[in-house]
């Protein structure tokens, strides 16, 4: 953490002479009490702090900046989470340069890059530009981000594993239709270092690539997707088990019935021993998790009157380990323009019905529920408000043990904030839970943010 802080000192300093520099710092302090039945009472009070630095103009030509995101947590109570009670981290600080033609942009540090495949995080360098032909290249190389091991598996596997990363992007954009991209990204080339007779049974280097598209023909008409594909060699983890190569199917449409309809639908399809091992953060994932996972949705948005939106949707999702379940309901909103007021409500069904039973030896309840919600939030000047309510009724009710006699959960949430004009930005929320699992409690939130700006020399 010390050489991190002097590495910020440093980058700091040397963005004194910039042209227009902006700075965003946002405080978040929480408190809860826990009294979970059976477990010892426990009060918290993590402290959050996170801060952001954009700096442009460092060159002559205006075209070098510099950015910078990072945060930092300390309990003030009990300890929140396994790590320790004070963690941090920077997620990003890069330099980067825009040629000024053909939308050339070169990165240098930590960022992230964003393509077809996923997101990746890396401590390096990306280069983009725009070619002929409509088309559009990038590339980028470095050390992959290992972050701080909240899953409990072995960091030291991890980092061997995860050597270099690399990859890489080509998109077409025809006129007037979109853009169809195909990318490739490789983390790590090594193998595990653990050898017999207790050899690792989790591979952290991935080889993925992808197709990815979004297009829109027309203005009543609009798809997005891609399909990710594990090319990386694979041992079934079992001897019946089929590994497929596709990790990942991800699609929507959309179509605009005029001006005041619109009908969407959705589809979603992950084979997770490949899409764990395709995880942008493998290090927080589970890599043994197995199974498949489907889901298709539809949607249907009207607006009646002016200020009126009436949604309606259904979900269907079905896992290979756990069973089927649809989600099906609708959502009302209505907003008071010259009040800045705006409020709805919504209820859905979820049908859990066909949950599989995880052990046969014990009884099994369906975890079929209602969901109703109330929401409202205001703005006048400075000042914002909302309030949030929301309730489950389980279909098992008392009968489910796991509920502890109780078959419905609650909890309702109120928010107040006040934006001055110096840039700073005061908020809290209340929060408070009943809940059968973990009983009543009740959450504060402290949210303090500022920004400001440096102008460079003879500006404003």
């Amino acid at each position: 953490m010390k050489r991190r802080l002097a590495l910020l000192a440093t980058l700091i300093a040397g963005t004194a002479v910039a042209a227009d520099v902006s700075v965003s710092t946002t405080t978040i302090a929480q408190h809860w009490k826990s009294q979970i039945p059976g477990f010892s009472d426990a009060s918290y009070t993590p402290a959050t702090e996170f801060l952001g630095l954009d700096a442009t103009g460092l060159d002559a030509q205006g075209r070098l900046s510099f950015h910078f995101y990072g945060w930092g947590m300390a309990d003030l109570g009990d300890q929140s989470y396994i790590g320790g009670k004070t963690t941090g981290d920077f997620t990003s600080g890069y330099l980067q340069y825009d040629y000024g033609q053909a939308n050339a942009q070169l990165k240098a540090g930590r960022f992230t890059i964003t393509q077809g495949a996923g997101n990746e995080q890396v401590d390096g360098a990306a280069f983009r530009t725009d070619l002929r032909y409509n088309l559009v290249a990038s590339v980028f190389a470095g050390m992959p981000v290992i972050f701080h091991n909240y899953s409990g598996n072995d960091q030291h596997e991890i980092g061997s594993q995860r050597n270099v990363i690399f990859g890489g992007r080509l998109a077409w954009r025809p006129s007037a239709l979109g853009e169809i991209g195909v990318d490739y990204t490789q983390d790590g080339t090594s193998p595990s270092t653990q050898t017999a007779p207790t050899p690792t049974s989790i591979v952290y280097t991935r080889r993925l690539t992808g197709v990815d598209m979004k297009l829109a023909p027309c203005a009543w008409f609009d798809f997005t997707g891609r399909t990710v594909f594990d090319v990386a060699p694979k041992v079934a983890p079992t001897t019946t088990q089929t590994v497929s190569g596709v990790a990942e199917h991800d699609y929507n449409a959309t179509f605009k019935l005029g001006e005041k309809l619109s009908l969407g639908g959705s589809f979603v399809e992950r084979n997770f021993f490949a899409y764990y091992a395709g995880s942008t953060l493998p290090s927080i994932f589970n890599q043994n998790e197995q199974g498949a996972f489907k889901a298709t949705g539809a949607r249907a948005i009207w607006l009646p009157i002016a200020g009126l939106q009436l949604t309606g949707d259904v979900r269907r999702t079905n896992r290979d380990n756990y069973g089927t379940a649809t989600r099906a309901g609708g959502d009302a909103r209505y907003t008071w323009a010259d009040a800045h007021v705006t409020a709805g409500a919504g209820y859905h069904q979820v049908n859990a019905f066909s949950t599989a039973a995880l052990d046969p030896s014990v009884p099994s309840y369906t975890l079929s529920h209602a969901e109703e919600r109330v929401w409202a939030m205001a703005e006048r000047g400075a000042l914002s408000a909302s309030l949030d309510m929301l309730r489950f009724h389980y279909t098992a009710g008392e009968a489910d043990p796991n509920l502890n006699g109780k078959s419905t959960e609650s909890a309702i949430t109120g928010s107040l904030g006040y934006k001055a004009k110096n840039g700073v930005k005061v908020s809290g929320d209340l929060t408070y839970e009943d809940s059968p699992t973990i009983g009543k409690q009740t959450v504060a939130l402290a949210r303090v943010e500022y920004r400001f700006g440096l102008a460079g020399k003879g500006e404003k």
